[in-house]
């Protein structure tokens, strides 16, 4: 589900006839007065203080890296892939000082994870994450993080028989409808999994995947038709719903759908998983002659040319008329 902004660490009480913040319980409580009586103005007092209490005390990794938690999480912004991927940069970077991280510490990073058997993609992943961090400190284009290059695209998709032998091999409700919906929208794991039932509009048809609360980020959550499968499906769901959340189990929503993919790709002999139904929704509409943009568009693309660069040799014309000129 999407993480909510992360309380305020204190509270505002009134004190001495003015608006202090309180920390902390007990015996260890105490107040810190914002000087003003008015609670509007009192609440930007109070979170100066706040800040300027737990204001960084060095340029360490480890400090600004809580310092980027905080930041994404006060923006209601999950945090599970960093903190994981803080697990394997921690024991390297975080001592070292935020401005002293050099392209060479990068690439001998990348090289340890790869003996390490990580794939390139997830130290790419990893160093994005860290060039993140200290963005924020120190402003973009200010660092010298370097990434790997980019991987080729995936290759591994779904045909249509084999999408169907994967559903008859899934036993539980909420794990088939999230593979139909996964096929019939494009749609991210997290986005499907975050879905809730305000936004999905049945009058008109269509599935918001950007909740109202989320911030918009680069992997771009769309709003996209729903097929006659997808609604199908989704009122059949609907019915018998116990939870706000489209995908549910035993009246709680879904954390994690893998290993239930992976179970299934078990019995029935199809290899795959979440990302793999995402990237057969693209290669079916490629093979489908859509255009590059609208597949963009489908996709929460910010732009045509990753979606060119990964899909456009499964489109049958693309550039044909290219190559036609070029006959004799």
């Amino acid at each position: 589900m999407p993480a909510k902004p992360a309380p305020e660490p204190y509270e505002l009480v009134e004190h001495r006839g003015k608006i202090a913040l309180a920390i902390g319980r007990g015996a260890s409580r105490r107040r810190i007065s914002t000087g003003t009586s008015d609670e509007g103005l009192a609440r930007g007092i109070a979170r100066r203080i706040w800040a300027k209490i737990n204001e960084v005390e060095s340029d360490r990794v480890e400090d600004l890296w809580s310092v980027y938690l905080c930041d994404r999480e006060k923006d209601g912004r999950v945090t599970t892939r960093q903190r994981n991927a803080w697990k394997h940069l921690g024991p390297i970077f975080g001592q070292r000082l935020g401005n002293d991280i050099r392209k060479d510490d990068c690439r001998d990073y990348a090289a340890f994870r790869k003996r390490q058997g990580a794939a390139s993609g997830t130290a790419r992943i990893e160093l994005e994450y860290l060039r993140a961090c200290l963005s924020l400190k120190y402003g973009r284009g200010t660092n010298q993080i370097w990434v790997p290059p980019q991987g080729a695209p995936r290759d591994r998709y779904l045909t249509r028989e084999e999408f169907g032998r994967l559903l008859e091999h899934v036993q539980t409700p909420h794990v088939r409808l999230f593979i139909i919906l996964a096929i019939a929208t494009g749609a991210r794991m997290g986005a499907i999994l975050e879905l809730t039932w305000d936004q999905v509009d049945f009058k008109h048809g269509t599935i918001n995947f950007n909740a109202e609360e989320r911030e918009q980020t680069n992997k771009r959550r769309p709003v996209v038709p729903m097929n006659s499968r997808a609604r199908e499906a989704l009122q059949e769901a609907a019915r018998g719903a116990l939870t706000n959340y489209v995908i549910e189990w035993d009246g709680k929503p879904v954390q994690s759908i893998k290993k239930a993919i992976r179970k299934a790709a078990e019995r029935s002999g199809v290899e795959c998983s979440p990302h793999v139904f995402r990237h057969t929704a693209a290669v079916w509409m490629a093979q489908a002659d859509v255009p590059m943009q609208k597949i963009a568009q489908f996709l929460g693309h910010t732009s045509t040319r990753v979606t060119e660069r990964t899909y456009a040799r499964y489109s049958p014309s693309f550039m044909r008329d290219a190559a036609d000129a070029l006959d004799w």
